[in-house]
């Protein structure tokens, strides 16, 4: 097995449960243990999280990449898990996080609501290119509004 730089999208169905308060806490901890085992081993990427399902693309060293991968589907918070993109690719769209995070604001949460009622936006019809592409784009926002 080579260590090509690979990107990997997928998608699956949300399966923690409680209140809100404990899936946002719960989510919060996926994000703090990714980075800083992303980080450890040169993987980045954006993560998207609803009540509904989970949207994430992974990029890095082939080995790095499926390693995580293989954690996600073994992870019982997700169900479902889809694999829409595995790529060998030249460059990293996410170059600076080990882990970007959209949708985490009830703000967000209703701009992507809105987005989905009024285009018919379904992540299961999505292939991965295209997927990829609008984490891309949210992750870029949320970077230029944290900075603002």
């Amino acid at each position: 097995m080579t260590d090509d730089l690979r990107r990997l999208v997928y998608y699956s169905r949300n399966r923690t449960a409680g209140a809100p308060e404990a899936v946002d806490g719960t989510i919060r901890g996926i994000l703090e243990t990714s980075r800083v085992n992303n980080a450890r081993v040169g993987v980045t990427g954006a993560l998207m999280f609803n009540a509904g399902c989970f949207a994430q693309v992974l990029e890095g060293p082939t080995s790095a990449v499926e390693a995580t991968f293989e954690r996600i589907q073994q992870d019982e918070r997700h169900g479902d898990v889809a694999l829409l993109a595995y790529d060998v690719v030249e460059n990293r769209l996410f170059t600076d996080w080990s882990m970007a995070y959209v949708g985490a604001s009830q703000a967000e949460v209703a701009r992507y609501g809105d987005l989905a009622d009024s285009s018919g936006f379904d992540i299961a019809r999505m292939t991965g290119d295209r997927l990829c592409a609008v984490l891309h784009g949210l992750a870029l926002e949320e970077e230029a509004a944290a900075a603002a």
